[in-house]
């Protein structure tokens, strides 16, 4: 089902029509500047050759300064032919050096003296030898400049000297096209006498007739279509994206070639690859007179075709909305339908207050225009098939056009007693869907307007990027704002994080991306994603452009490649992230994650992680604020407190979301993955589970990890004091020993961590089990663990814990751990010696 909210407002060719377009003005440029240049630093003999003073350049010419240039790559024979001196100096400068010099824009002697129109210079130099179908600038040869310029005799000269007809330049135009899309008739017509392809396809698969019909030149549409004997210009022909020439002309209101095209049998009910026939083309471009002789002529056939955005002819004018008199001529033809719906349900009434065409919807309602039929809507959001109902008042609605919101809801219809407020009257024709004022709406799209202006006065200079400036490759990741794609940013690699213009659920995407952005700019650690810069021009176009991280995410590590990592690693990737964490805390103004999981965690080349993704995040103006979001975030990394609806929560919230990554990275499991993710955050918040801690996890991180994710914020540690244990412990004999015990072979692995080429391996032989393992193998092997070192009896522990020591999942229940390893958290000593990453 089509989207019509999702229709381009130029297509692809148009757009690379209008890129041909600006190319063709910078040749241009380019070589006007050739040919005015600034003689103030030229030489005794370089003056000589602009005066064309034959005498005194004989006299001052030698070997060694033959060849001499200027600052802008002109040779002497570029300075002749840009003078106009007459032939004779041409001649003699030739004779001494026929080299062919192209200057710094790339243009030759001849390229010049042809854009110049100077017929005896070029003359002279193609009497010389000079190449006359050398590509210069934009791969341009003096046949093609001849056609731009409209030299109709030089470009015989050109043609007469071995000038090939059906060139190409660096746009695929040939001189043919060229000479169409400028209108130099006279070129044009010796073209066709010469041969050249009638047909020639363009860099789009645009032909010269094409050029002709839309820029409206008759005579050399006559002189295409009508040919020679030997071939003729097709008029059905088809472009790249399945245009006509009927099309061309219709999109420009060129009436006269469009009854010329039509007495040659133009197809006047042919679609492109859009489905739109010649006259939605005249509709949406407002081209009145041009779609009341295509009605009048070709009959009606094309006032009922759905393009495959399911617009008719008539949602077009309505998408327009500049031509109230092309709309009310199209509601005069019989055929036509005020309130028909397209596929997917939308009117043109739905067209006309979308786009804001406050006269047309005026028009459409006084003619009997419904505003109570619906258009189904995909949810552009999730990426789901799920349809939502909008009418056409919903759609101005979203749009913020609040005049027609207005009139739409206070609208009295001629069989209405009376106008109908918010609220359907029951027994009325129409059922009015009652929409919330637009107030809210327009206040919120104007505090997007100012957060956006604001952030563009703001953000350094350095980071402000154009689209231009990126280039998308392939998606490495997708979400709710829009899609991740793997880049180029000025020449250099990079993530590229592309937002759509649309709102998800209560939160606006403009304000996560200006947060986002504000954020990203003010943060310089190596622990922490770099920012390049952001797109900022249009909501349509918002992008974050950070650097590319290698070797991708924690989660992907663990969960999809199901890769081993050995302690001291995990240790490593566990210390980055906290120094991370550390320095985001320790801002003179602290930025709160929000969102810390192993999804964003990312690591490099070499094994080092770096914390990512600041969608959700933001900046802390008091210790704990009382307006925080409610459930930001994955939940099932999510800390009890955001989980319960709270919206007073603190920096601790990242250190329970981090205790879990901690536990995650030295399982090697999903935090109870068994459950859905709402599930599991119920379980943590509600019946203070935990996941269960191995053995095997060194005693201080058992500690850290009991504190880290404790149920009272208050009583979690911060990050400057997890950093020094988890260095520590990085030190450890312990940690070595672990480390040594797997004999396994390891293999080289992307981020350069060492790994475990199998993971369903045999275990024999380890001294120490694995440090991932499932509920049940821990549950055993923790009770063999205990009978063989004669641990104190079961009834002396439980006298110690509050909870059950393991429930009947398997869980400890108990918000500490089975293993109660007592802790000493560095305090004040720790607050002394430890310091933010970049301090």
């Amino acid at each position: 089902m089509g989207n019509y909210k999702s229709r381009p407002t130029i297509s692809c060719v148009d757009e690379l029509k209008k890129k041909i377009s600006e190319s063709y003005a910078l040749f241009r440029s380019k070589a006007i500047e050739d040919l005015r240049p600034r003689d103030s630093d030229w030489s005794e003999l370089q003056l000589a050759c602009s005066r064309g003073d034959v005498v005194r350049v004989t006299r001052l010419l030698t070997d060694e300064n033959i060849g001499e240039k200027t600052d802008t790559g002109l040779s002497l024979l570029h300075i002749a032919c840009i003078s106009g001196v007459g032939k004779d100096l041409v001649e003699l400068l030739y004779t001494k050096d026929s080299k062919t010099v192209l200057s710094k824009n790339q243009f030759s002697p001849l390229h010049l003296a042809t854009y110049k129109g100077d017929g005896e210079i070029v003359e002279a130099l193609l009497t010389g030898g000079a190449d006359v179908n050398l590509p210069g600038n934009s791969d341009v040869t003096p046949l093609h400049i001849a056609a731009m310029c409209g030299h109709h005799e030089i470009f015989k000269t050109l043609l007469d000297y071995g000038g090939k007809i059906n060139a190409s330049d660096a746009v695929k135009f040939s001189p043919l096209h060229i000479a169409c899309y400028y209108g130099h008739d006279k070129v044009v017509e010796q073209l066709v006498i010469h041969g050249a392809d009638l047909n020639i396809s363009g860099g789009v698969g645009d032909r010269p007739l094409h050029l002709a019909c839309a820029k409206g030149h008759l005579k050399i549409t006559q002189l295409l279509v009508e040919g020679t004997s030997h071939q003729k210009a097709d008029v059905n022909i088809k472009d790249d994206e399945e245009h006509r020439p009927l099309h061309f002309c219709c999109k420009g209101g060129n009436l006269v070639i469009l009854h010329y095209l039509l007495e040659h049998r133009a197809d006047p009910h042919v679609c492109n690859i859009y489905g739109d026939t010649p006259l939605h083309l005249a509709c949406y471009n407002a081209k009145t007179e041009v779609a009341r002789q295509l009605v009048t002529l070709t009959g009606a056939d094309s006032l009922i075709k759905e393009n495959i955005f399911s617009e008719t002819p008539l949602h077009s004018a309505c998408t327009n909305g500049r031509s109230l008199d092309l709309v009310k001529f199209l509601l005069d033809q019989p055929a036509v339908d005020i309130n028909y719906q397209g596929k997917d349900g939308h009117t043109a009434l739905h067209s006309a207050c979308y786009h804001g065409h406050f006269r047309i919807v005026q028009y459409l309602l006084e003619s009997g225009g419904d505003m109570n039929l619906v258009a189904a809507v995909s949810d552009q959001n999730g990426g789901s098939e799920k349809l939502e109902e909008q009418t056409a008042l919903m759609w101005a609605y979203e749009k913020g056009h609040d005049s027609i919101v207005i009139f739409l809801k206070h609208h009295k219809r001629p069989q209405d007693e009376s106008a109908c407020g918010d609220y359907s009257q029951p027994g009325s024709d129409g059922s009015y869907v009652s929409v919330p004022s637009p107030l809210g709406k327009l206040r919120s799209m104007t505090r997007e307007k100012i957060d956006v202006l604001h952030l563009r006065a703001t953000l350094p200079h350095q980071f402000h990027l154009q689209l231009l400036d990126i280039e998308c490759q392939e998606v490495i990741g997708s979400g709710s704002f829009g899609k991740v794609y793997k880049g180029k940013c000025k020449g250099k690699t990079a993530a590229i994080k592309r937002y759509r213009a649309s709102t998800v659920g209560a939160k606006s995407d403009v304000d996560m991306f200006c947060r986002e952005v504000a954020i990203l700019s003010k943060l310089k650690s190596s622990y922490v994603i770099g920012f390049l810069g952001a797109c900022l021009d249009d909501p349509s176009q918002f992008a974050i452009v950070t650097q590319y991280i290698s070797g991708g995410s924690l989660y992907s590590l663990l969960h999809e490649q199901k890769r081993l990592i050995d302690v001291q690693s995990k240790l490593t990737i566990s210390i980055d992230v906290a120094k991370g964490m550390e320095y985001l805390h320790n801002l003179p103004q602290p930025i709160i994650h929000r969102d810390l999981n192993s999804h964003n965690i990312l690591l490099d080349e070499n094994g080092h992680a770096l914390v990512a993704d600041f969608g959700e995040s933001r900046f802390l103006r008091s210790a704990e604020e009382d307006n925080m979001t409610k459930q930001p975030g994955n939940l099932r990394w999510m800390a009890p407190e955001i989980f319960t609806q709270c919206t007073k929560y603190s920096i601790k919230a990242d250190v329970f979301s981090y205790s879990l990554c901690l536990w995650e990275l030295l399982a090697g499991e999903l935090p109870f993955a068994h459950l859905k993710p709402a599930a599991a955050a119920a379980e943590m918040a509600y019946h203070i589970t935990r996941p269960p801690i191995g053995i095997t996890i060194p005693k201080p991180i058992v500690g850290l990890l009991q504190v880290g994710w404790h149920a009272n914020p208050d009583d979690r540690p911060e990050f400057k004091e997890i950093v020094p244990i988890l260095e520590e412990c990085k030190q450890s004999q312990a940690v070595a020993m672990l480390s040594n015990a797997d004999t396994t072979p390891i293999v080289a692995f992307p981020t350069a961590l060492p790994m475990v080429t199998d993971r369903d391996s045999d275990d024999e032989g380890r001294s120490t089990p694995p440090l991932a393992g499932h509920v049940s193998a821990l549950r055993s092997h923790w009770e063999q663990e205990a009978t063989r070192h004669n641990d104190p009896p079961r009834e002396e522990i439980r006298r110690h814990l509050p909870f059950p020591q393991i429930d009947k999942n398997g869980y400890v229940s108990d918000p500490l751990s089975t293993l109660r390893i007592p802790i000493d958290l560095p305090r004040q000593d720790t607050r002394d010696r430890s310091q933010s990453p970049n301090t």
